[in-house]
């Protein structure tokens, strides 16, 4: 039995993907995400789960950073999943939701619910947590107050929470994406239906080339590779210091992209695959 780290407690958002893409596995949260790398890195875990962007909130940071300053880790599969936020309080609560004196979730799941919060409760304080499923926990462990969690389906059957209002989220297109994590490449093979091939690298240009990134772009332009996300990152080595981030809509072939990454590399850019794998699309009946 394979194990799996994700980003807990048990009912995150994480934890609902790792049900999907693992099932039948053995599945441990760890309370951050550097902790599930460090897992992996370690030889306690085989995977990690850890979320790298959402629609609404854009790029998990912390995800990139410490993959690329941290950790030796390579991308051995992707998971995007549909986010649905629900108003979780407990069951003798269920039917006075809207006296609830304080609101509790992760800072993304609040900015998701911006518009349902200012109408409902515009005066009311909204208390960050380290993850959604730890709103519900608290709420949970606290009967005595007046809360809520903004969290999911999941986490309202774990904690034994009443779904007050489903799907207070701001806009229906939202959707969060996770890489799995191994120390070496795996050609892993999920139940999950219609995978599309992909592939991420890393890439840093020389300090002292003007136009270093058009070259870069160049690159893949004219061998006709197309590229679906470019980001940048700082080096934490001075201002006006950063790596690219860059998501590739193919797997790793034997003759373009190694063309291109040797092109690169001439021009005096640093580049770094991190992974060559398969993204899934999570879907809800």
């Amino acid at each position: 039995m394979q194990k799996i780290a994700f980003l807990g407690p048990a009912a995150t958002f994480t934890n609902l993907a790792v049900c999907h893409a693992f099932p039948g596995e053995e599945h441990v949260p760890y309370p951050t995400i550097p902790a599930c790398m460090d897992a992996v890195i370690n030889g306690d875990m085989d995977f990690a789960v850890v979320p790298i962007e959402n629609t609404l909130e854009g790029t998990v940071n912390l995800t990139i950073d410490y993959l690329f300053h941290e950790a030796d880790l390579k991308i051995v599969a992707e998971l995007t999943e549909p986010i649905q936020q629900h108003l979780l309080v407990h069951k003798e609560y269920a039917y006075e939701w809207q006296k609830t004196e304080k609101v509790l979730s992760h800072p993304h799941a609040i900015a998701q619910c911006h518009k349902f919060l200012h109408s409902y409760f515009p005066d009311n304080p909204h208390e960050q947590m380290t993850s959604t499923a730890a709103a519900a926990k608290y709420v949970k462990e606290h009967p005595e107050q007046r809360l809520a969690a903004i969290a999911n389906e999941l986490s309202a059957q774990e904690y034994d929470l009443a779904v007050a209002r489903p799907n207070i989220h701001d806009y229906e297109f939202n959707q969060t994406r996770f890489i799995v994590l191994a120390k070496q490449e795996t050609d892993l093979s999920l139940p999950l239906a219609r995978p599309r091939d992909k592939t991420t690298v890393v890439i840093t240009l020389p300090s002292d080339r003007p136009g270093a990134l058009h070259q870069v772009l160049s690159a893949f332009s004219w061998r006709n590779i197309n590229l679906s996300k470019i980001e940048s990152r700082p080096l934490k080595t001075g201002l006006g210091n950063y790596f690219f981030i860059i998501d590739i809509e193919q797997r790793m072939d034997q003759v373009l992209m190694p063309g291109a990454f040797a092109e690169m590399e001439a021009l005096g850019c640093k580049v770094h695959i991190l992974g060559s794998y398969q993204a899934y699309a999570i879907q809800y009946e």
